[in-house]
């Protein structure tokens, strides 16, 4: 059996390719340079209640702009918070946390003048003025503090159970008094924020009486047996993973008052078949929506719960072929008994207007495009603030429409991507957006669209300072007709009439699209380019923002339609006529790590070359909601798993492959690239794998260098050859 290598990231070679100073005095992107850019994220304003301020983060400091004044102003340092607050003792066992949960860290109050801030566990009122008054300071970590709609009080967890602080009579009030490791009041298992983008278990209700609460049973839940290695002896730290085919939490909703006293639950019956994935009280408090699916997803009803009785009325139902997506959907109106909603069932995302019975009383969008989100409802003027990508696939743009479906308006003119955080009533926006030609700027502008200031001007220095190669857009036609996306970028120096080295950056999962009119800076396609790499990426069919149709064709066949897609793709760059179709190499992470693996294994006389990055090998292994709305459950689709399988084909490897992951991956379980290295080994197949130590997904901080490193001299050592004609890039 022929020898396969295991390297740890502390021997990593360094990159043997020399990257040379460019024409016009701009240097080359390097790993370095990508690793130390100014990633900036696009400002994320907290409005104030009156829409007519917001705080906003700047260089670790809190800052407050005011609209009136068109002036922002540093409001405060969190830094000091967090040295008047007291260390949590830190638990004897490592907690599993997902990444996604809402930590809620920086509350208005209701007079729009004060601010509840969450600082190493502890709880603080920040007042205008900058000065700050502690409210709790203790070694516990007072945890997914949640502030009352009235400002008296905040709800806050610690083991499980649930605490009301009185901010007026500075007294702790404990709600719950059963929750135990695996009986978790208020707090969320690991895969009900990483699949159903759900960030709380707690709901005030708006007048503040009455306290809406999960809680989960787990203690059926499988556990994973993670365990730290990198001490003088292993550590256990097992994490409740519910894999596909295996149970779920148990889920119950419950509404107590803050005062206390009994629970009084929701009559939703057994959730064992069942997930409760967005919940809403509606404005007079006296009931709780509950969006409730099957367990596959492919049954969605809307519920309104009696918070007194604990009654349950369904009054929307949607059914599917495929599933249903998740989306936050759902604004019940004050001025009237009435809702919006989103939905798919037109086979595009658009905008309803229901009333609370159920009775459907308007489309209000319509057409082949997609409803990306609701930014803002202005009831007095009916009028709803929405983004879509109506003008193109590739672009995000605000619009607006009145309650009646009339009057659509795009409210953002620029081309490009847009981010948009708008005011409660849409009258002000923070937009942030950019181009495949432009870098970011960040604007305030008014409800109709009008600049009204910049806050955060494009910078302009990796530009002025890299020789960044821009993207183009081409597209390509799938078996079925259907236009796909691409995003090529050239290599440095590119010269007409030579053949190069490509390498395909995949994700090609669904919930996900990777190509679009947005600046992407220097990033590792640059780095790529510049080590005289094509880079190409295309969303193949099954990626989101597409529509029903676009994205059902990979129902209970995972990686067969994406896999088909990618080869098209490469076949169309082929005809380009400047890449060498012997040297193709691939890479991704995540979905794109297992992408990379199927798509060497089902198309090898294309991919030659890949790293994959915390892959997938076998759908089994994955968490049961993400897995079983795509695939069903395993036992009534046995072919499915099995043809979706790198671990049960491993046998048709060819090329050279490199796998990258952390020992203690929460998501994609290291479980993944163990079964993965041991088919290939019963196989006698070479590969590459380098392990990692970290407690995530990712690899990030000092050791985000060393892999990058890796990835380029792997493809390096097996794509730049003499063949061809072709001559090694520097």
């Amino acid at each position: 059996m022929r020898a396969n290598k295991l390297r740890f990231v502390g021997i990593a070679a360094l990159s043997a390719t020399v990257l040379l100073p460019q024409p016009g005095g701009k240097k080359p992107v390097t790993i370095d340079a990508m690793l130390g850019s100014r990633h900036t994220r696009p400002m994320t304003p907290n409005w104030s209640p009156d829409g007519r301020s917001f705080a906003f983060e700047k260089k670790g400091a809190m800052c407050l702009y005011d609209v009136d004044r068109k002036k922002s102003t540093e409001w405060f340092q969190p830094e000091n918070l967090e040295k008047a607050a007291v260390e949590p003792v830190v638990p004897k066992e490592f907690g599993w946390r997902n990444r996604r949960v809402s930590s809620d860290s920086y509350q208005w109050f209701p007079n729009g003048k004060d601010m509840l801030v969450s600082a190493k566990g502890d709880l603080f009122i920040v007042h205008r003025d900058g000065k700050f008054e502690q409210i709790t300071k203790t070694d516990i970590d007072e945890e997914d503090p949640k502030l009352s709609p009235d400002g008296k009080r905040v709800l806050y967890r610690w083991k499980s159970n649930l605490y009301v602080f009185d901010l007026n009579t500075k007294q702790v009030k404990q709600l719950t008094s059963d929750g135990t490791p695996t009986l978790l009041n208020g707090k969320l298992d690991w895969v009900y924020p990483e699949e159903l983008d759900l960030g709380t278990a707690v709901w005030w209700s708006p007048d503040s009486k009455q306290i809406a609460y999960f809680q989960f049973n787990v203690q059926d839940e499988f556990v994973y047996p993670q365990v730290d290695l990198l001490g003088v002896r292993a550590v256990s730290e097992p994490e409740r993973y519910p894999q596909a085919g295996t149970p779920n939490a148990e889920v119950k909703l419950g509404v107590i008052s803050p005062e206390g006293g009994s629970t009084r639950w929701m009559d939703l019956g057994s959730t064992a078949d069942a997930l409760l994935a967005r919940i809403s009280w509606l404005p007079d408090s006296s009931q709780i929506a509950v969006e409730r699916f099957n367990r596959v997803q492919n049954k969605l009803e809307l519920l309104l719960c009696d918070a007194r009785s604990g009654q349950v009325q369904p009054i929307v139902r949607e059914e599917s072929k495929t599933w249903i997506n998740v989306a936050d959907n759902l604004f019940f109106l004050k001025s009237r008994p009435e809702f919006i909603w989103t939905s798919e069932q037109s086979g595009f995302r658009h905008i309803y207007r229901y009333s609370n019975k159920g009775e459907l009383m308007g489309e209000l969008t319509k057409g082949n495009w997609v409803v990306t989100g609701i930014s803002a409802i202005d009831e007095a003027k009916q009028r709803i603030y929405y983004m879509s990508n109506e003008t193109s696939p590739l672009e995000a743009q605000l619009y607006t429409v009145s309650f009646d479906g009339r009057d659509r308006t795009r409210v953002t003119k620029e081309e490009g991507s847009h981010t948009v955080h708008a005011n409660a009533d849409g009258s002000y926006f923070v937009d942030s957006y950019s181009s495949l030609k432009r870098p970011s700027e960040t604007v305030l502008k008014t409800g109709s669209g009008e600049q009204f200031a910049i806050l955060e001007p494009a910078d302009m220095k990796d530009l002025q300072e890299y020789d960044l190669i821009t993207a183009e857009i081409h597209t390509v036609t799938a078996s079925d007709g259907t236009v796909l996306y691409a995003r090529l970028v050239k290599p440095a120096g590119f010269q007409p009439g030579r053949r190069y080295p490509a390498i395909v950056g995949v994700y090609g999962g669904p919930g996900v699209h990777t190509v679009q009119n947005a600046w992407s800076g220097v990033d590792l396609d640059q780095v790529l380019a510049h080590h005289g790499y094509v880079v190409w990426r295309l969303d193949n069919r099954g990626s989101n923002d597409r529509g029903v149709a676009f994205e059902a064709p990979i129902y209970r066949e995972l990686g067969k339609v994406e896999v088909a897609d990618q080869r098209l793709g490469v076949e169309h760059l082929i005809k380009m006529g400047f890449v060498d179709p012997n040297r193709i190499g691939i890479t991704g992470w995540s979905y794109g790590g297992y992408m990379t693996i199927h798509s060497m294994l089902l198309a090898p006389d294309v991919f030659k070359v890949g790293v994959a990055g915390a892959p997938v090998t076998d759908w089994h292994n994955y968490d049961t909601i993400y897995t079983e709305r795509y695939m069903g459950i395993p036992e009534q689709n046995m072919k499915g798993y099995d043809a979706a399988s790198n671990v049960k084909n491993a046998a048709k490897l060819e090329g050279n492959l490199l796998i990258l992951h952390n020992i203690e991956d929460d998501n994609v379980l290291f479980q993944n690239t163990m079964q993965m290295a041991g088919a290939l080994e019963t196989a006698d197949k070479p590969f590459v794998m380098q392990i990692y130590p970290q407690k995530t997904h990712g690899v990030s901080g000092p050791l985000a260098k060393p892999l990058y490193r890796e990835m380029v001299d792997f493809f390096d050592a097996h794509l730049k050859t003499s063949n061809n004609g072709s001559n090694r890039s520097n």
